[in-house]
């Protein structure tokens, strides 16, 4: 039960109206990703492998406030939440914003990304950003598993939009997987509220393997 916000000096706000209320239907679902970042590298691959390299996790909410609009707009953005953990950045710190686009559009039909992008502060309060990236591209099916389970981020300086981080300072890299036990775990997290939420959970998983199917098959002759 949502309870109603309170302003400064105590006052309640109105209750906003749930989705529900407004027709739409709401989805989420939790994401666990895990591996390894290294500081003062730009190169993720490289980031993953060196040998200062250090453990770097994070727990996500993914939120579509209206699931209609979220399957049907180009970039399929949804709200993120949760936290990251890694020693370096303070331990673990929660998402103050984040941004998660699926399957967005990136250059041609065969070719997708999955876009992560998480503001948060470190332990000395230093604000700082990370960019991730899931490389969907055309291949044999047999590259779905490894493509849609790894993402390879940067952490910047300060609190970025995708615009400002070319130039802007790259603080650290590395890679980041869903283990399976992680991904078994997900498909159990997948709620919605408000209208037809069986029909949205169906509408979800045509689109999702819909866009599977057109970027691993073989796309038709020109």
């Amino acid at each position: 039960m949502n309870e109603p916000a309170v302003r400064a000096g105590g006052e309640a706000e109105p209750r906003r109206p749930g989705p529900e209320a407004l027709g739409r239907t709401l989805l989420s679902f939790v994401e666990e990703m895990k591996g390894f970042i290294t500081y003062g590298v730009d190169d993720p691959r490289a980031g993953e492998t060196a040998g200062d390299r250090e453990p770097f996790s994070f727990r996500l909410t993914i939120t579509a406030d209206d699931a209609a609009r979220f399957l049907t707009e180009p970039e399929h953005t949804a709200r993120a939440e949760g936290w990251i953990e890694a020693a370096g950045c303070g331990g673990r710190r929660p998402v103050q914003r984040g941004w998660f686009n699926l399957f967005a559009p990136a250059g041609g039909q065969d070719r997708r990304v999955m876009k992560y992008r998480l503001h948060f502060t470190d332990g000395a309060g230093r604000p700082r950003t990370l960019s991730g990236q899931k490389n969907v591209l055309h291949g044999p099916p047999t590259r779905i598993w490894p493509d849609t389970s790894t993402l390879y981020v940067r952490l910047y300086e300060g609190h970025l939009t995708e615009d400002q981080e070319p130039g802007a300072a790259v603080t650290g890299a590395g890679v980041l997987h869903i283990q399976l036990t992680d991904f078994a775990r997900q498909l159990t997290t997948f709620r919605t509220v408000g209208p037809d939420g069986a029909g949205t959970l169906l509408e979800f998983g045509r689109f999702f393997a819909g866009e599977l199917w057109d970027t691993y098959t073989e796309q038709s002759d020109e």
